[in-house]
């Protein structure tokens, strides 16, 4: 006889919602997608192409080349290069650029940090003083250009006016070829220097308060804490704005074509017042763009070399 068992219920199922299988994704749906990116970054690309990159191969290949941009080009190979190093107008232009340059680092560089710190402490009428600072970017270049040029005039020139009651001066600003690339450097840097003690500003809120009470805690004076708290946070910073100003003053023209022309005596004549010279004062624009291309290899350079020499300071 069979042993009888008894009949066991079934466990209780929990009942959890199903998931819905996803959707297929129809065939060409992604290839469809990409084309229509594409679609929309060819205009993009063509104007970036036509505007950017064809400019500098036009330019290059122009640098190889004798014309005068209406009768058919002559290919002359090195020749452009040859005459270029032979004008002694080219070590006097190089000259003085590296003048500029290195004015521009002493005076233009710390300017914009050291009133940027000066700001940071002002609590009444901060908008006011950062106006003012910044109102000089938004003033057109020749416009400011001109009005330092009488503030330079050795009659009646403003400066000469206040000096003169000092019992200083008068100083031949634009007319004497000892002052003449000074005056250049502290109107850029007037001008020029609002948009860096913005940013100077802006880091400057981003580092931490704590940092400044422990160094005063420690005993650090203003100085301490700004060599040990502040450059050290803001070193990103200076480094990116460093490169900028370098590759800002190597191309400076507007300044000594509106101010002085390149005189007196060659003494503010730059790399680019000497290329703007070859194409639209002598005609020569193959060596005018075999000295841009020049000018474009020794920003790369000097660029990679910063970034180079920089890399472990800045990450550090």
């Amino acid at each position: 006889m069979a042993l009888l068992t008894p009949s066991r219920r079934p466990a209780a199922v929990s009942k959890q919602p199903v998931p819905r299988p996803m959707p297929r994704l129809r065939r060409g749906t992604g290839a469809r997608r990409q084309f229509t990116a594409w679609l929309f970054l060819v205009p993009t690309l063509l104007v970036f192409g036509l505007f950017a990159w064809w400019p500098i191969v036009r330019s290059l290949l122009l640098s190889f080349q004798r014309t005068n941009l209406v009768e058919p080009a002559v290919w002359v190979g090195l020749d452009n290069f040859r005459t270029l190093f032979d004008d002694p107008l080219l070590a006097t232009a190089v000259g003085n650029t590296v003048f500029f340059v290195v004015l521009g680092l002493l005076i233009g560089f710390p300017a914009p940090l050291i009133l940027a710190a000066i700001m940071s402490t002002v609590r009444r009428g901060a908008g006011v003083y950062r106006f003012l600072v910044y109102l000089p970017v938004v003033i057109p270049p020749v416009v400011a250009i001109l009005l330092w040029k009488w503030f330079y005039d050795p009659g009646s020139g403003l400066f000469n006016n206040v000096l003169g009651k000092v019992g200083l001066g008068p100083y031949a600003w634009l007319e004497s070829s000892d002052s003449a690339m000074l005056s250049l450097v502290l109107e850029a840097t007037w001008a020029g220097m609002g948009g860096a003690v913005l940013i100077y500003l802006a880091a400057m809120v981003g580092i931490p308060g704590e940092l400044y009470e422990a160094a005063e805690v420690d005993g650090a004076g203003i100085w301490r804490r700004i060599w040990h708290v502040m450059l050290p946070q803001l070193r990103s910073v200076i480094g990116l704005l460093l490169l900028v100003q370098l590759i800002n003053t190597v191309q400076v023209f507007t300044e000594p074509y509106v101010f002085t022309g390149g005189g007196p005596e060659n003494s503010t004549l730059t790399v680019l017042l000497l290329i703007f010279r070859y194409a639209f004062q002598d005609g020569e624009y193959g060596q005018a763009a075999a000295l841009s291309f020049l000018m474009v290899l020794a920003l790369a350079l000097l660029s990679a070399v910063y970034l180079r020499a920089t890399r472990s300071w800045s990450t550090s």
